[in-house]
């Protein structure tokens, strides 16, 4: 059988979505900024994805607008909120262990003159909020902190963050990175203090090349593309009509049972956390306040004596698919920073896979995996050893 344990970095779409991708290729092709039926046809999935996505977070459809993915949500919100809001100060404050489409642009901003504090997290990747307060300045204009992280399922306490943040100084825009979050929480950024909320729609089986960003009403921001004015002049270029329609259904079916769908992946976390932790020198990362204070969907576990390219390849050769740390970055293989930040032990640091669920997960892949695992494991450290 096949186990595909690997959708922290991509999830397979659904039928629902795919069937709506190809009716507006095929059939509703239009260009949503032609005035003629075949525009009104293609603006109309905009228009609904954008209600379905609004009311998912609670928020007006006006507050959303569609990117290319995640990595460019999270470059709008902040090299847009920077531009616009410089003239009130220069300080942004962001954690170690952000994702790199969160870490680069922080560094571009660094190179362009913009002061940076990256905070710590415990060994449970929880940012110290008193080291929060304690950074924030009179400069201080954008705080960026992610809602789960993508390496080992650390959730941060947004709405408690954003309150202490503002209690200090109520014109900080507050950014929150929520590509692995949405879908498997309730997001309600009005309630938690939200001000900038970046999305994608794969993550939630969805297409790939499309996503959003909430912008609450009246934020400062400048747009990082510039061209035909679509989108109100915050994000030019033809919209991906086929890719917001695909987005816009998989943010419906997604929210729909959620608290079943959710309950779910929580079932297979603890089920394949038990079985890891049977097994001699394995390790589980992150999970010292109890697996349903983390992510419903991702596991990290090393394995003392074996590289983790390793081990993932061997498990590949038995249709078992894991990662390696983030995906995004796989194509630059490096330490990880998240895992180094959370304390792990040095000599288990290339020695880490990410084990991630979606709905469709079942027991049975999960039951495949650790039978792999057991029979693998041995067999690569008596070869790793001599």
């Amino acid at each position: 059988m096949e186990a595909y344990l690997d959708n922290a970095a991509t999830t397979k779409p659904f039928h629902e979505v795919c069937d709506i991708m190809l009716k507006t290729m095929k059939e509703d092709y239009g260009n949503p900024s032609s005035m003629h039926l075949k525009g009104v046809e293609a603006e109309n999935y905009i228009k609904k994805a954008k209600e379905i996505i609004a009311a998912s977070l609670k928020v007006e459809p006006k507050e959303i607008i569609f990117t290319s993915g995640g990595t460019e949500s999270n470059n709008t919100a902040l090299i847009g909120v920077a531009l616009a809001n410089k003239r009130s100060g220069n300080h942004i404050i962001t954690t170690k262990i952000e994702h790199a489409s969160v870490h680069n642009p922080v560094i571009f901003l660094e190179d362009m003159g913009f002061r940076v504090t990256y905070l710590d997290v415990d060994e449970n990747g929880k940012v110290d909020q008193e080291q929060l307060l304690d950074s924030i300045c009179d400069d201080t204009i954008l705080v960026s902190i992610m809602y789960v992280n993508n390496e080992m399922g650390a959730v941060q306490d947004v709405e408690a963050i954003s309150k202490a943040i503002k209690d200090k100084k109520k014109d900080i825009l507050f950014h929150v990175d929520a590509i692995q979050a949405y879908g498997k929480y309730k997001i309600r950024p009005k309630k938690q203090g939200i001000d900038l909320l970046s999305v994608s729609g794969h993550k939630i089986h969805g297409p790939k090349g499309i996503g959003f960003l909430y912008i609450k009403d009246k934020v400062k921001i400048k747009p990082i593309i510039y061209g035909g004015e679509q989108q109100k002049g915050m994000r030019s270029g033809t919209e991906n009509v086929p890719g917001i329609a695909g987005m816009g259904k998989a943010a419906e079916l997604i929210y729909k049972d959620h608290e079943k769908k959710v309950a779910h992946l929580y079932e297979l976390k603890e089920r394949l956390v038990a079985g890891l932790q049977q097994i001699e020198g394995v390790t589980v990362n992150g999970i010292g306040l109890g697996i349903e204070n983390t992510a419903p969907h991702v596991v990290s576990a090393s394995f003392a004596d074996i590289r983790s390219e390793v081990l993932l390849h061997a498990l590949e050769e038995r249709d078992v698919y894991v990662s390696s740390g983030s995906a995004c970055s796989s194509n630059h293989p490096a330490l990880s920073g998240t895992l180094q930040a959370i304390g792990v032990k040095k000599q288990l640091l290339d020695s880490t896979l990410r084990f991630s669920f979606s709905v469709e997960t079942t027991e049975e892949e999960i039951d495949y995996a650790l039978v792999m695992l057991n029979e693998l494991l041995p067999m690569l450290r008596r070869f790793t050893r001599h």
